[in-house]
């Protein structure tokens, strides 16, 4: 575990309670001691920068990355590669002890999480310093995600909508024409070949997570949202988020289309989609580095449209400087972050498949296999399709928990989606209030 260079770090704005209660992993900070106490120093001027890293192909674009620092920066380049799973739970316990790195990768959802509580500092004014640096370089929805409060907290190495994967080889198999490459197929276009396509106990139409991470994007794409504009109330009774997620539980329940769930938390549709037998995954374009590995023909498409449109979410991530990196170690931060999100890194990153990158002019670099992976680019760049900004709030951790907790059992067909989101909203509307506060606070602080 990696430290940052400074040995007597500035005491940080967090209190451990603090930040382990708005993450949602309050529980944790008892056991934090023996974790924090594991932790090592690390020599002075070096590049300490922090990242998830599920797989082996996940960390040899890692190292690559690291080995690029190090020959542009002439310094050791020490990352700290975490599991997804248990990053933020790593990370958490970096930020309130002080132990953090000099970067840290942050997944879009939490950036106004840390933001809000002060664990990472605002960009604006190195970004205004540096007549090299080019934010425009960076795609827009990126760029959306990366802010609160009308502030630079981050800056984005990778963008993408989600898509849908599809089994070329099943669909050839079965006699039908595959879908068009640019042209998003109708909702009720994808349920009847995703119906058509399902021959039990063997074969399926679809597979995705059930979440509100793959649901939210049918409620893009039906014109609905979690919450409203503003964020201080829930939306999800609303008639077009409630339309979305009936028409993705009906595809589970109704019409059968995706394989039996065993278990709700660690069902995967990647798994499901690699074993072959399934014709259409929702997932993004980070997962194209693992689908690699498929023993079938495969490719991408735009979202299926809803009746507003093919406007799924666009997921991002990037990377920040905590809050408490000051001085000489602020200056190599900064050039440690410039040169993590930099044409020559995201090129690395694009062309391992890892996923699409944040700046334009790294973009080329995503190249197939699969064919059509080009239209990552024409989607983000309004050439096809749309997309829409992954929205979230301060407090997101709690409420996707909130969600987790009755929400899939709809797809389990236990409770219905009215019974649900009936039940769901007053406890969502708390935690908007509870979002609304940590605004105030952090625009307190601020001023």
């Amino acid at each position: 575990m990696s430290a940052r260079t400074n040995p007597h770090p500035p005491r940080s704005e967090l209190s451990r309670r603090g930040l382990l209660k708005l993450t949602g992993l309050a529980g944790l900070a008892a056991a934090s001691t023996g974790v924090l106490s594991a932790c090592s120093s690390t020599p002075s001027g070096a590049a300490t920068w922090s990242m998830w890293s599920s797989s082996p192909a996940e960390r040899k674009v890692w190292d690559d990355f690291s080995k690029y620092v190090a020959g542009t920066l002439k310094v050791e380049s020490i990352p700290t590669l975490t599991p997804s799973g248990g990053y933020p739970t790593k990370l958490d316990l970096q930020l309130v002890s002080g132990t953090a790195g000099l970067v840290t990768a942050l997944n879009g959802t939490l950036i106004p999480t840390y933001a809000a509580r002060g664990a990472h500092r605002p960009l604006d004014d190195l970004i205004a310093a540096d007549p090299d640096f080019r934010l425009d370089d960076f795609y827009p929805a990126i760029r959306k995600i990366s802010t609160f409060n009308g502030q630079t907290y981050a800056i984005g190495f990778d963008v993408a909508p989600t898509v849908l994967y599809y089994n070329k080889s099943l669909l050839t198999k079965a006699g039908i024409p595959l879908p068009s490459r640019t042209e998003p197929m109708t909702w009720e276009t994808f349920r009847g070949l995703a119906k058509e396509l399902t021959r039990p106990p063997d074969q399926f139409g679809f597979t995705c997570a059930p979440a509100i991470d793959d649901l939210v994007s049918w409620i893009y794409c039906a014109g609905g949202n979690v919450m409203n504009d503003e964020g201080t109330v829930s939306t999800l009774n609303r008639p077009e988020a409630l339309q979305a997620i009936q028409f993705v539980i009906d595809l589970f329940v109704k019409d059968k289309v995706t394989p039996p769930i065993s278990n709700l938390v660690t069902e995967s549709s990647l798994s499901n989609f690699m074993e072959g037998n399934v014709a259409f995954m929702q997932n993004g374009p980070w997962q194209v580095v693992n689908v690699r590995k498929a023993k079938f023909d495969w490719d991408v498409i735009p979202f299926p449209a809803g009746p507003a449109g093919s406007t799924p979410r666009v997921s991002g991530s990037s990377f920040a400087i905590p809050a408490a990196v000051k001085g000489d170690d602020l200056e190599l931060a900064w050039k440690l972050l410039k040169t993590l999100t930099s044409t020559g890194a995201l090129d690395i990153y694009a062309k391992a498949g890892r996923n699409n990158p944040a700046r334009l002019a790294a973009g080329s670099a995503f190249k197939p296999p699969p064919d059509n992976l080009g239209v990552v680019q024409q989607i983000l760049a309004g050439k096809v399709a749309g997309g829409h900004p992954f929205d979230v709030t301060t407090n997101w951790n709690q409420v996707k928990q909130l969600l987790g907790q009755d929400l899939p059992r709809t797809f389990l067909g236990q409770v219905s989606v009215p019974e649900v989101i009936d039940g769901l909203t007053p406890r969502l509307d708390v935690l908007m209030k509870q979002h609304q506060d940590n605004i105030r606070q952090a625009q307190a602080r601020k001023g």
